[in-house]
């Protein structure tokens, strides 16, 4: 579970004071907990599937703020934030390519029947409960509707 993989990887990174790491590994897990008692409420999904969502919002952040630090003129900060991502990534399962989305795009049209961008939410939906965690979901819909198109 990827879970464990943190708790590990933070013994490591703390036993070889490794401190940005130690850092980064810290905010994955308060936003983990976050999200874990935001789940306490409704349906919870699969644990790794919660925990790449989570991951997966933290480097998008991430990228954001690179983005605007360094059109700011901060690349220390910038630097700072791209080694967060180095961090987060290495929890991140292999996520799938696009000739692999595209397959997968292409196999739910199939057998949901899907033929026009009226579709596109249903094969969207079915795309995220059988890839949640593996795929890019935002990269994903501009696939979708190129295939409906």
């Amino acid at each position: 579970m990827i879970r464990d993989d943190i708790k590990a990887a933070l013994v490591t990174a703390m036993k070889g004071g490794d401190k940005q790491t130690t850092a980064t590994i810290r905010l994955i897990q308060a936003a983990i907990k976050n999200r874990d008692i935001e789940a306490r409420t409704g349906k919870a999904p699969d644990d790794d599937v919660l925990v790449s969502e989570v991951l997966q919002k933290m480097v998008k952040q991430r990228r954001e703020s690179i983005t605007m630090y360094e059109q700011g003129g901060r690349p220390e900060l910038a630097s700072a934030e791209a080694g967060e991502v180095a961090v987060i990534e290495r929890f991140l399962p292999k996520m799938m390519d696009e000739a692999e989305t595209k397959a997968a795009i292409e196999a739910i049209k199939a057998e949901i029947g899907a033929s026009s961008v009226k579709d596109m939410g249903r094969v969207m939906a079915e795309l995220k409960t059988r890839h949640a965690g593996k795929l890019d979901m935002s990269k994903a819909s501009g696939l979708v509707k190129g295939a409906l198109a």
